[in-house]
């Protein structure tokens, strides 16, 4: 009888040797699988002593990439550059017109088509600083027609001033504003009778 018995003890130690190897050989197959999925996604890896020399710069960004950049910033510059004109020209033509007025009571022909290119600037002004067509805004219009004329020039330097005062990546309601303000002038100017 302790024969059978050590016999079967054998037997019980033997199946647990046997599902503690079959157990490791199963865990060691997965984690062999698992490796091999992950290792076959990715390339492999380049690995490169790091050169002494100063020649190789590290490159944080494709050249294309920053080309793209520089030339969409460029083109912002260039965009801003004709907006501080437009408020310029704006300016140097309401002087203009002042002076005529004042030099002859009246308009001619060729300051009707500076009152028109100054309105027609007033408003690419106002909708480059992020504003809307909307009805001119005609408040404290003077009643006589040189003080509506001194008034277009002073306003047309304000706003000169204003926009270039202003950044370049901002909305400004001040100078959308001035620019309502300043149509609503030069409408009355163009056609007093309204």
């Amino acid at each position: 009888m302790e024969i059978f018995v050590s016999s079967l003890k054998a037997q019980i130690q033997f199946r647990h040797y046997l599902r503690n190897l079959s157990c490791a050989v199963v865990l060691l197959i997965a984690g062999a699988l698992a490796a091999s999925a992950q290792s076959s996604g990715l390339p492999s890896p380049n690995i490169q002593e790091p050169s002494n020399s100063n020649s190789e710069k590290p490159e944080f960004g494709s050249h294309e990439g920053e080309m793209r950049a520089r030339m969409i910033l460029k083109e912002e510059k260039k965009r801003y550059d004709e907006h501080l004109e437009r408020a310029r020209e704006v300016s140097q033509l309401a002087a203009q017109l002042s002076e005529t007025y004042k030099a002859k009571q009246a308009f001619g022909s060729e300051d009707s088509k500076k009152l028109d290119r100054l309105e027609k600037l007033t408003r690419r002004i106002r909708n480059e600083a992020g504003g809307s067509e909307t009805g001119p805004d005609v408040k404290n219009i003077p009643a006589d027609m040189a003080s509506a004329v001194k008034r277009v020039a002073e306003m047309a330097d304000d706003l000169r001033k204003l926009v270039e005062k202003t950044p370049r990546h901002v909305i400004s309601a001040a100078v959308i504003d001035h620019a309502n303000t300043l149509i609503g002038v030069i409408q009355y100017v163009r056609n007093p009778t309204r």
